[in-house]
């Protein structure tokens, strides 16, 4: 029988969290960073109670071990990448997320095509939200009109699904639009009750503060301050930065390192691949982007807890 996730866990994923991806502290030969790596789950523990969630990829018989790898390890439920079936067709997709869902609690992965995703039609969707054990998917195509077919596949379907966006260019306007689609002839209202995301691995207690916000404005009178709306575009701009937008993504993990070297949170800026670095010029957008929005960055929440979290 498939693990089903926990109930206290299912009200906090669907009431809405933060859920930043964790980023791997390597040392300078490329070694697991045991200290910085434990400093890094402390800071986001300290930050915003967690939500254990482990990656899955790979076709079908590494993606099951990898779920069930998660199970013994006591994860809540796993993220499923489906990059390494780009030319598969929606039914052996759907037979390949079946399988999973039946080892573990299971969230969908919308991943834009620039970054090893692919396009996921609607159909797709709607046949996914069917699937018993989904709890969750991650909506992070970049791009609207893909981003509104798997909320309308999830209204359609009725069922009970936590909408959560990775869309990082577009954190904070996701979690307070209402979309609201016609089923079976009612008007239903869905939202993304939080984030999943890339971003939230740096400046997570500002992340935390953000959806509350967020949730203030969608629970009260609906009116969207002018000040959220400006930040907004002000974690955008910041994201491309972090994100290396101009060189299409390139550097998006070391410019996430960047940050928590800067912190000190991690010793350097090491990825697994070695030629994964920052891009030219994208030191300076994040000096630039740190001095525009000094606001936007958790220092100060960092530098009172790193000593205690470095700690053995």
């Amino acid at each position: 029988m498939a693990k089903q996730l926990d109930p206290r866990i299912r009200q906090v994923l669907a009431r809405g969290t933060v859920i930043p991806a964790h980023p791997l502290a390597l040392t300078a030969d490329r070694r697991l960073d045991e200290r910085h790596q434990r400093a890094l789950t402390r800071y986001y523990v300290a930050a915003e109670p967690l939500i254990r969630i482990g990656g899955i990829c790979g076709r079908t018989a590494q993606a099951v071990a990898e779920a069930e790898l998660l199970t013994n390890f006591g994860y809540s439920a796993g993220l499923l990448s489906l990059a390494a079936m780009k030319d598969a067709e929606d039914s052996a997709l759907l037979a390949h997320c079946r399988k999973i869902a039946e080892v573990i609690p299971l969230i969908g992965f919308y991943l834009q095509p620039v970054v090893g995703g692919r396009v996921l039609s609607y159909r797709f969707w709607r046949e996914f939200a069917e699937i018993e054990n989904v709890v969750a998917i991650k909506i992070a195509p970049f791009n609207r009109y893909q981003t509104q077919d798997v909320i309308r596949a999830v209204a359609e379907s009725g069922r009970d699904i936590a909408l959560y966006t990775g869309n990082d260019d577009h954190i904070a306007l996701d979690l307070i639009s209402p979309y609201v689609f016609q089923v079976h002839g009612r008007a239903q209202e869905y939202r993304m009750v939080g984030g999943l995301l890339g971003h939230w691995a740096v400046w997570t207690r500002r992340a935390v503060d953000l959806l509350e916000e967020c949730h203030a404005v969608v629970s009260g009178t609906g009116s969207v301050p002018k000040n959220l709306l400006q930040r907004s575009a002000e974690i955008t701009d910041a994201n491309a930065a972090l994100f290396d937008v101009p060189h299409h993504f390139a550097g998006c993990i070391a410019g996430l390192h960047e940050v928590l070297r800067r912190q000190g949170l991690l010793e350097g800026i090491w990825c697994l691949n070695p030629q994964e670095t920052l891009s030219p010029g994208q030191q300076e957008e994040i000096d630039r982007v740190y001095a525009a929005y000094p606001h936007l960055n958790d220092d100060a929440f960092v530098l009172e807890g790193r000593d205690h979290w470095l700690k053995p």
